[in-house]
């Protein structure tokens, strides 16, 4: 991309977020995620059933995977116009040449866990990690990654250990009873589940700001959509569409309370007890923001760690600044604070 088309982009963009962009009625957009069923992706699962896509003209389909790294492929291949999962997609994707925007947070936190079963139960050292088999969704994922920098927080390698790709949700679990793994990084509600059934036991989490403090030494990005700058500058209104009905969403989660989460959370087919869905969910509460903008501070922070797991990526501060706009999260809190 040249130096103008780049400057026209940026100015597109910028003026995003001041004009009240008009949706026709009904406009599809697909959007790729994985775990579906997770907590991780509640407010974009909310603001779909509780018809705030709609109300904004949308008519959004979420096409769900079995990783983060099989929705990005599924958004390449142009099945999906946006993609929903974690940050650190796009570092990925400019590292490959594809440059991707995340335009709207929809959570705090990285918001999954890494815990040992089976015979690591009664681990007492990470060093014991060692040899171990960790359960990730898949390689060059967020749970991957996350992995990755546990490990390095306490002294191995991710080299150190074998990384088994199981998927999420009921796939890892299945992954986790024929003892394919002696570690799983997922998502809540599998990770709360399990502990609940005592057959995982967590050893770092990164669903709350202290966990994620003492992970990075400050924020890191939570799950974000994300889509081709291309596709944000010429379907702006879409953007805008998905950041206010996502913004719906988690006003609406903030207050909700355990009736309104009973009849509307949908729940994983292999969960036989609401109530221990709603116990996880209420750990997390914190970790879903009030407002969907990224933080700068978090992306550059992100980075820092990114390059000690993929040491081969460069990235300038342009690029950093490039790989998020706040465009169309910031018109929701700015009417949401007005009115």
């Amino acid at each position: 991309m040249d130096g103008r088309r780049r400057q026209w982009l940026t100015t597109a963009l910028a003026a995003a977020g001041a004009v009240a962009w008009p949706v026709r009625a009904a406009q599809a957009v697909n959007v790729a995620l994985s775990a579906r069923n997770s907590l991780y992706h509640l407010p974009l699962v909310l603001a779909q059933r509780l018809g705030y896509f709609r109300q904004q003209g949308l008519q959004v389909t979420l096409l769900s995977h079995e990783s983060g790294h099989a929705a990005v492929a599924a958004v390449l291949r142009g099945q999906a116009d946006v993609l929903a999962g974690a940050f650190e997609h796009v570092f990925e994707l400019q590292q490959r040449g594809h440059f991707f925007q995340a335009f709207a947070q929809m959570t705090a936190t990285p918001m999954v866990s890494l815990g040992v079963t089976g015979s690591r139960l009664d681990l007492r050292s990470w060093q014991e990690l060692k040899s171990a088999r960790i359960g990730v969704s898949a390689l060059g994922s967020g749970t991957h990654w996350m992995s990755s920098l546990w490990l390095l927080r306490h002294g191995l390698q991710p080299q150190d250990v074998t990384f088994v790709e199981v998927g999420t949700s009921a796939a890892a679990l299945g992954a986790l009873w024929e003892g394919q793994v002696d570690a799983l990084c997922n998502p809540d509600p599998v990770i709360h589940w399990l502990e609940q059934r005592g057959e995982l036991r967590v050893i770092a989490e990164a669903r709350t700001s202290s966990g994620v403090q003492q992970l990075a030494g400050g924020a890191l990005p939570g799950g974000c959509l994300m889509a081709r700058e291309e596709f944000l500058v010429r379907q702006p209104q879409v953007a805008q569409a998905l950041a206010e009905g996502l913004m719906q969403a988690l006003l609406w989660l903030q207050t909700a309370g355990p009736t309104d989460l009973f009849k509307t959370v949908p729940v994983a087919p292999w969960i036989s007890d609401r109530s221990v869905y709603l116990g996880a969910l209420e750990k997390l509460r914190e970790a879903y923001p009030r407002q969907l903008e990224i933080q700068e501070e978090a992306v550059f922070n992100a980075w820092r760690h990114h390059v000690r797991v993929a040491a081969h990526a460069s990235a300038s501060r342009h690029q950093l600044t490039r790989s998020f706009t706040n465009a169309f999260a910031v018109r929701p809190r700015k009417a949401r604070t007005t009115g």
